[in-house]
């Protein structure tokens, strides 16, 4: 079991916040992006209301039910691809909405992706256009897929807040927010 692995394991609202400050990795069509994971949000599964798995299993939410480090992408309001991380064995429900990054590799192709020089990452739609993840990646692994989870988390604060975006047990503190460390200035 690589780290990577091991910080999946458990319930969705553990995992969330150990997944702050790796590095999410796509190789997607020949182009190398990467981002520093920042803000993440945690869904249960048939306890959590506001879980795409509280109803049970469905064509839409298959992947969801897979094994830790599946990817979960589905479309947003028809819109917007997102892409959540499962966390719990196959068959037990449970993910990690990735919500927001800041670009560490492939800056110019992340600008392109998006049409924009700012919010390149910041929600969960700008996060997948920035780093091309589609549909086409639900079912994938983020251990071996075009998109990767690495790395070992940089030292900074995480904060816990109310979920976002949603109308059903927003109260539960599960969205976290990575704050990195200061990096010192020695010519200050």
């Amino acid at each position: 079991m690589t780290s990577v692995e091991s910080l999946l394991g458990g319930e969705a609202f553990e995992a969330a916040p150990r997944l702050l400050g790796l590095r999410l990795v796509s190789d997607v069509d020949g182009e190398r992006t990467a981002v520093t994971l920042v803000e993440v949000e945690a869904y249960g599964g048939a306890d959590d209301p506001a879980s795409h798995a509280h109803r049970g299993p469905t064509a839409r939410n298959a992947a969801m039910y897979g094994p830790a480090g599946t990817l979960y992408v589905y479309r947003s309001y028809g819109i917007h691809w997102c892409a959540n991380v499962v966390c719990r064995p196959a068959g037990t429900p449970s993910a990690v909405l990735l919500r927001g990054g800041v670009v560490v590799d492939g800056g110019d192709v992340v600008r392109r992706r998006r049409g924009r020089s700012d919010h390149l990452c910041d929600g969960p739609g700008r996060l997948a256009q920035a780093l091309a993840i589609t549909g086409d990646h639900n079912g994938t692994s983020v251990f071996d897929g075009p998109l990767r989870i690495e790395g070992a988390a940089a030292p900074g604060v995480v904060v816990a807040t109310p979920r976002v975006g949603i109308t059903r047990a927003v109260e539960r503190p599960w969205r976290f927010i990575f704050v990195p460390e200061p990096v010192d200035n020695p010519r200050a």
